[in-house]
């Protein structure tokens, strides 16, 4: 669907109730207004990221595989950025897996094979944004939570509960587990050892024994005045025979009660205006929760009761009177009771109100109280509406009743959050709403399979199809066929590209379910909706800083591909002009060279390199080339966080995941790792810090110890550590302690030591992780001697394994030294993309060995219909017999967005 605009997106209509055509009698403040909502629109594009994954969850060993969606106003593809950045981050917010990926047409395509060296079960949180996104917050990242199990050498099925009774001096948890083996048979009567760490300290722990339905609960109290609010269970269950089997679980204690929150329609509670309601209430865990109550005001008298609806939401009415104030008492559903105020009444307002319930046309009114009335008689008031920064209509009339009434039909704008606002005579911003616009005809997104039973093996034929009511529609489009038996998933929780795109990625806050409201919707799903848009606030802009001249400024500019900046100085530290210089790949054909300019700084732009390529920057042969210096920029990073979203993550991904990680125990029994046997001998001492003068001030054993051998198969080794060292937190190119991190102290970083040298974090990219005899890490000097010396807090020890010593001459050693003029590096490039594999069988028993245990059946990132006929696309069944699900999403060049589930049977 097209979108009329006038000028930026503006549409003007006449009200039949008092509101004047303002297309040829603008007024100077409704100007205003507009052109600096046009300065927003213009300037400060909003662009979007939407990732399209092949499954929900995965478990050790998978690929994952993924689609990058790019876009910006009316949901059309985004013209602005040609690079996108994904990020993996584990639940002891490590950044475990960085992926920069090309921009085509405004998609991208991505895999991240989840291997056994930087990936374990746990919560994962994806990120996904481009640069021009840093003039934002964060919060617009695109984000997931994505759980993966482990299958591959497992021994223990295990389901934690536990609750948090916390006050403002003492904590305690009560927790549960239950403990099964991989045949899910109880393991009762079993002693276990169990300890609790937080801010890398061990603040509880115990022992006991499972009673008979496998059962151990415990107690967890913490030291005084150290609350948990984030830590690591671990249980050791001893299995007789000098047989101990390990779990770790991560502990979120919320230290919030049930709460309850009320959300008067148009932003306050006025004295005299019957007013909407609405209200959220929650569990400690930040999802919904029933609750019922009455209102009451200051004379004790009951005005009305309420109850909730969707996930703890709901709404009622109150016309306040002037000098009361209203409480509500309220009954959560877990017995807990709770006595709030509600916003206290303003004496004299106006207020936009709204009804949605007809999905073709947006019903509002403007409502004034007496007092406001009375002195204002006569003033104009002017209301805008826009989606994402662009204005669809906009309109002012004179205040010559209480109440103005009008209609605006919904096809005047596209799908998504529209924004009421309304403005005073004076430009100020007074009221707000937020309503949501649905075009459920804008794209008919279908498949059709040629059969509706298949046999296993069997070829299957699918037919896409993308059309509005009139033509055949051109988009880009992405398709998912999974076994269901094995990848059971609830919808409403799903993150898709309509509840990313169209709801979540403008709203302040945690959505829970938000697909629910997409799937099979109707009008009481609808009511939900409008409820749920008067409980979630608006984020993109504030009305309020744009009427003040403060506009958010555009520090960085949309990347349009890879470059190589920095600056070439000279021995006294002075920018060189007109400097050549030539980069070059050893073993590529990439080669560029450029001239700095007057101020030494250079660039190499649009250059195409896979990441892991080691780059030269040669500037010898300028006059005078020995004695000059390259300097790289560096290039920007957000800032590690933790999951935005908790309430999303899976706390039992063993129960949660079970029928999944049942066939992936199945799909990689080839990858059991062999057992240890451990080969006793003379003793050899290994290197360690003790070796160098410069760290013997650091307690004899470390915090934490990696051993050399847990980093086979890791290729890159700084990329490895910023998962695997414990109590470390990487952020842009340093390491931080966690807890201190944590806590803001982000100014004082960890010192890196390769052999007792103290170097850059960067540097440990240079050193192959083979070559690494073991790395210590330690999160405390009681004597304060090298974190003094080093201005460092925490320090990182890599020991090299020990080399066969050689005469070395020293032209030699030059050799081997650095020359300033000469810069070889290792930036981020482009990821390798894995291609995805789905066998084709001629018959039902060829071109594949074994069962073909496959979960994803079929997965196609690269579909484009056209305006000519349907899409066609075949692929083959796996073994596993019953219902398979397909799911299709994608934008056309209108901007339109489209989801589709299809199901069929194999047998």
């Amino acid at each position: 669907m097209n979108y009329f605009k006038i000028s930026f997106a503006l549409f003007i209509l006449c009200f039949t109730l008092g509101f004047q055509a303002s297309a040829q009698q603008d007024t100077v403040m409704l100007s205003n207004i507009l052109n600096k909502s046009k300065i927003i629109a213009e300037q400060h594009p909003v662009e979007k990221v939407y990732l399209h994954f092949d499954k929900p969850y995965y478990s050790v060993a998978d690929t994952m595989f993924f689609k990058a969606y790019l876009t910006f106003e009316q949901n059309i593809p985004s013209p602005l950025s040609k690079v996108v950045y994904v990020d993996v981050i584990n639940s002891q917010d490590s950044l475990v897996k960085s992926l920069k990926l090309p921009v085509t047409n405004s998609v991208a395509y991505g895999s991240l094979e989840l291997d056994m060296v930087n990936f374990k079960q746990g919560n994962y949180y994806v990120r996904a944004y481009t640069v021009w996104m840093f003039n934002s917050s964060p919060d617009y990242f695109f984000t997931k939570t994505i759980p993966i199990g482990e299958a591959i050498d497992k021994k223990l099925i295990t389901h934690l509960t536990y609750n948090n009774v916390q006050t403002d001096k003492s904590q305690v948890i009560n927790a549960q587990i239950q403990f099964k083996n991989l045949d899910k048979a109880i393991l009762a009567n079993k002693p276990v050892n169990w300890s609790v760490m937080s801010n890398y300290e061990v603040v509880s722990k115990g022992r006991g024994v499972t009673d008979q339905n496998g059962i151990l609960k415990i107690s967890i109290t913490p030291k005084k005045n150290e609350f948990i609010t984030k830590g690591d269970l671990t249980t050791e269950l001893n299995m007789g025979n000098q047989e101990v089997l390990a779990s770790s679980f991560v502990l979120k204690p919320k230290a919030t009660s049930t709460d309850i929150q009320f959300f008067p329609e148009g932003g306050e509670l006025v004295k005299g205006i019957p007013t909407q309601i609405a209200f959220k209430a929650i569990k400690q865990d930040g999802m919904g929760i029933e609750v019922k109550g009455t209102i009451a005001d200051s004379d004790g008298n009951q005005i009305t009761a309420f109850s909730s609806g969707h996930l703890g939401m709901g709404a009622f009415y109150l016309n306040a009177e002037g000098g009361k104030t209203y409480k509500a008492t309220v009954t959560f559903s877990d017995g807990s009771k709770k006595v709030v105020d509600l916003p206290k009444p303003v004496e004299s307002g106006i207020s936009v109100q709204a009804n949605t319930a007809n999905p073709d046309m947006i019903n509002f009114k403007i409502v004034a109280s007496d007092t406001y009335f009375q002195q204002n008689q006569g003033k104009s008031v002017y209301l805008i509406a826009q989606n994402a920064g662009q204005v669809y209509y906009a309109a002012q009339t004179k205040l010559q009743t209480q109440v103005t009434a009008a209609k605006i039909p919904t096809d005047k704008f596209p799908s998504g959050i529209v924004q009421l606002t309304l403005f005073s005579a004076t430009g100020e911003p007074i009221s707000e709403r937020l309503a949501f616009v649905l075009h459920k005809n804008a794209m008919n997104l279908t498949l059709k399979s040629d059969l509706p039973a298949y046999k296993v093996r069997q070829k299957v034929r699918m037919t896409v199809s993308a059309k509005d009511s009139t033509q055949r529609l051109v988009g880009n489009f992405s398709l998912s066929v999974t076994d269901q038996q094995k990848v059971p998933v609830d919808e409403t929780t799903e993150t898709t590209i309509l509840s990313s795109l169209l709801l979540t990625s403008d709203l302040q806050g945690f959505v829970e379910r938000p697909n629910y409201y997409f799937v099979k919707s109707d009008e009481k799903k609808r009511a939900e909706l409008d409820i749920l848009m008067l409980t979630q606030g608006y984020r993109r802009f504030s009305y309020k800083e744009i009427m003040a001249n403060r506009f958010p400024a555009n520090t960085y500019l949309p990347e349009q591909g890879m470059s190589i900046t920095g600056i070439l100085r000279d021995r006294t530290g002075m920018p060189v002009r007109k400097g050549a210089l030539r980069l070059t790949s050893p073993g590529r054909t990439l080669s560029s060279e450029t001239l700095t300019t007057n101020s030494g700084l250079f660039a190499f732009p649009n250059l195409v390199f896979e990441d892991g390529a080691e780059l030269l920057i040669n500037a010898k042969y300028n006059a005078a080339g020995s004695n000059m210096m390259i300097v790289l920029d560096n290039p920007p990073s957000p800032e590690v966080t933790s999951n935005p979203y908790p309430a999303t993550e899976v706390i039992n991904i063993d129960s949660t995941l079970s029928a999944y990680l049942d066939n992936s125990k199945k799909q990689y029994s080839n990858l059991r790792t062999l057992k240890e046997v451990k080969i006793t001998g003379a003793t050899v001492k290994k290197p360690s810090h003790t070796d160098y003068t410069a760290l013997t001030g650091l307690s004899m054993m470390p915090d934490h110890m990696i051993d050399g051998e847990r980093l086979s198969g890791c290729n890159d080794l700084l990329t490895c550590l910023k998962s695997m060292a414990m109590g470390l937190t990487f952020d842009t190119d340093r390491f931080f302690v966690t807890r201190d991190y944590m806590q803001g102290n982000k100014s004082t970083p960890v010192q890196v030591f390769i052999n007792g040298n103290a170097v850059d974090a960067i540097n440990l990219g240079s050193i192959q992780p083979s070559d690494v005899e073991s790395i210590e890490i330690f999160l405390k000097d009681q004597l304060g001697l090298v974190f003094k010396n080093y201005n460092c807090n925490g320090v990182l020890v890599v020991n090299t394994k020990k080399i066969p010593k050689s005469n070395m001459s020293l032209a030699d050693l030059k050799k081997m030294m650095p020359q300033s003029n000469m810069l070889k590096f290792t930036p981020k490039g482009y990821t390798k993309v894995r291609e995805f594999y789905a066998p084709k069988y001629l018959t039902q028993t060829s071109s594949y060995t074994g069962n073909d245990l496959r979960t994803t059946i079929y997965w196609n990132p690269k579909i484009v219909t056209n305006a000519t006929g349907d899409t066609v696309l075949e692929f083959y069944n796996a073994d596993g017999k019953g219902t398979y699900r397909a799911v299709i999403e994608g934008v056309d060049a209108n901007g339109n967005v489209g989801r589709y589930v299809y199901r069929y049977t194999v047998k």
